[in-house]
């Protein structure tokens, strides 16, 4: 097998390199420029571009004593720093069932490829998790509201009563104050 893919590489390569021998044989020999000993023919001459850089020139360039009036600093890095200060890494949210190593343990005995159904939240149905979900969203944007309107009911019943109690301890004072002194019952205010 080696035998044949070096076979068939030599084959390849030989190719155009027999073809590169026989189109330089194909020329004419008087062509070409070496042998004939004869310089070609430039649009340009080296003597004058070897004189042109030899001579110094007399204005120099601008810039190149000048002090800089500028300072160049990169940011890039504070803003870095900055973005990680930002970043909080605490170890928040709630706890894992189980904990983080028994957590960890199911994730390694039980694969989610391997058994699906052992995973969390399997053992519902599709019907099963929306409802969890309406439920969950329920309890967390509408038992708020409902639990504050019912404790405020409460507390105005609550308050109608006191408002009641202490106006009903109030006459029974009244009276018993006009019973007690018949001459300043006229002082009720």
């Amino acid at each position: 097998m080696r035998l044949l893919a070096l076979l068939v590489t030599a084959i390849l390569t030989s190719v155009p390199a027999l073809a590169w021998q026989d189109g330089s044989s194909s020329a004419s020999p008087e062509s070409s420029p070496s042998k004939d000993g004869a310089q070609p023919t430039l649009p340009v001459s080296l003597a004058k571009i070897r004189e042109a850089l030899a001579v110094t020139p007399a204005e120099p360039l601008k810039g190149l004593n000048e002090q800089p009036h500028f300072r160049v600093e990169i940011q890039e890095w504070q803003k870095f720093k900055a973005m990680l200060n930002t970043l909080k890494f605490e170890t928040g949210g709630p706890p894992v069932p189980g904990g983080i190593y028994g957590y960890q343990q199911q994730q390694r005995l039980f694969p989610k490829a391997d058994n699906p159904l052992a995973q969390p939240y399997a053992a519902f149905s599709q019907g099963e998790l929306l409802q969890v979900m309406i439920t969950t969203l329920m309890a967390k944007y509408f038992a708020g509201r409902v639990v504050n309107w019912v404790t405020t009911e409460q507390r105005e019943r609550a308050e109608a009563e006191a408002r009641k109690e202490v106006a009903r301890a109030m006459d029974e004072f009244w009276a018993w104050r006009a019973q007690a002194h018949p001459q300043s019952a006229t002082d009720k205010p």
